[in-house]
């Protein structure tokens, strides 16, 4: 039938247009990457009191490893490290306790409190902790992250530039657990700090992430304490929000951390990505709606199989990108995050989620299903009722 035929014709040439346009966008997005790593430089161990809040749930794979990095750091002054989890049989204090004894002249505290404070348990988790946090810079990260030794000097470093009200960082991917863990850890390392960088330097995204928030407590007293955070399923991007709401800015030093990735089957990959995934599609809409043109590879495949020529063409431009973008990253990393022949599969997998995110209502977060509701809040079933 001419017409099928003449509208499937324009569909590819629709596809190869946009993974065009893409990879493009792409290769200019790495230039802009390569450039932004290249220009850490050392920064000198600082005296400041730093309380370090590392809010935990559960075990994973390499916890007390990817824990104990924050302990090995370069910081010349008095240092907290402050846990926390919510319930006394936490498998979580395991690995706390085993810190405390690998590292017996460390002050490493532990604040075991199930008092709830919203739907959003890690916030939760935080309310309780600062109780007992003892110094007035505050860095909280995520319980899956690991840093280099000068984490704390580049951080402090950023913190101390005027106007700056928070610093978050940017993290790569390491798998921790087999093929699907590797296939989730190309994520982050090979296409979303890709398109932060692009967006922050160009003043199109002014991100707050959960790998780093570095602030003081005068900052976070101003902006009203976790507390105000604890129904935000994005708490990370809306403490950032808040920060800015105050004229201050937030500040991203040129270094990457290292998120571990505890995949083990295709349904945990799944659930963890639509949950990041509608998270950001909740905060930022309109940005995230276009997102879906720094995934080129999968558009240009689908458009090589209706005009090959071309479509072969794009296609091969699309993975000569890729495969410049994996050596900037590998090169600042000094690993590498997943094999080249995995990316294929990645960027299809990111696709498959863009897509799926906008038909999602809830998500789960260990374990607890929440609703989605406007103004990225959430609700967790027992508020629904």
């Amino acid at each position: 039938m001419p017409g099928v035929a003449l509208l499937l014709s324009a569909t590819g040439w629709v596809l190869l247009a946009l993974a065009t346009i893409g990879t493009a966008y792409m290769a200019f997005a790495t230039g802009v990457l390569a450039r932004f790593l290249a220009q850490r430089s050392p920064a000198s161990p600082r005296a400041t009191p730093v309380t370090l809040l590392k809010p935990l749930y559960g075990t994973e794979p390499k916890l007390a490893e990817n824990l104990g990095t924050f302990l090995e750091q370069d910081h010349q002054g008095p240092m907290q490290v402050l846990f926390g989890v919510q319930r006394a049989d936490d498998p979580a204090i395991t690995a706390v306790r085993a810190l405390q004894r690998r590292y017996p002249e460390a002050r490493i505290d532990l604040v075991i409190d199930g008092t709830p404070h919203g739907s959003n348990g890690k916030v939760g988790n935080l309310v309780n902790m600062m109780r007992q946090a003892a110094h007035d810079v505050l860095i909280l990260s995520d319980s899956d992250m690991a840093v280099g030794r000068d984490y704390i000097a580049q951080v402090l470093a950023a913190l101390d530039q005027p106007g700056t009200g928070a610093v978050t960082c940017l993290y790569r991917g390491r798998g921790d657990a087999g093929f699907w863990s590797r296939l989730a850890s190309a994520g982050p390392s090979y296409q979303f700090i890709v398109g932060l960088v692009f967006g922050k330097t160009r003043g199109l995204a002014d991100p707050c992430m959960g790998s780093t928030i570095a602030l003081r407590r005068e900052t976070l007293d101003a902006i009203g304490g976790f507390a105000a955070f604890a129904d935000v399923l994005a708490d990370d991007h809306a403490i950032g929000q808040a920060v800015r709401a105050r004229g201050l800015a937030i500040a991203i030093p040129p270094l990457l951390l290292v998120h571990a990735s505890t995949e083990t089957a295709f349904a945990e990959l799944w659930k963890h990505e639509l949950r990041w995934a509608a998270t950001v599609r909740g905060v930022s809409p309109a940005g995230y709606a276009g997102s879906f043109i720094a995934i080129p590879l999968p558009m240009a495949l689908a458009g090589m199989a209706i005009h090959p020529n071309y479509g072969l063409a794009i296609t091969l431009a699309a993975l000569a990108v890729r495969m410049a973008t994996v050596r900037v990253v590998d090169r600042h990393a000094g690993e590498p995050t997943a094999p080249l022949w995995m990316l294929p599969l990645r960027d299809i997998a990111s696709f498959a989620v863009f897509v799926a995110s906008f038909f999602v209502r809830s998500v789960d977060w260990r374990g607890t299903e929440l609703t989605m509701l406007d103004n990225g809040r959430v609700a967790a079933p027992s508020e629904m009722t």
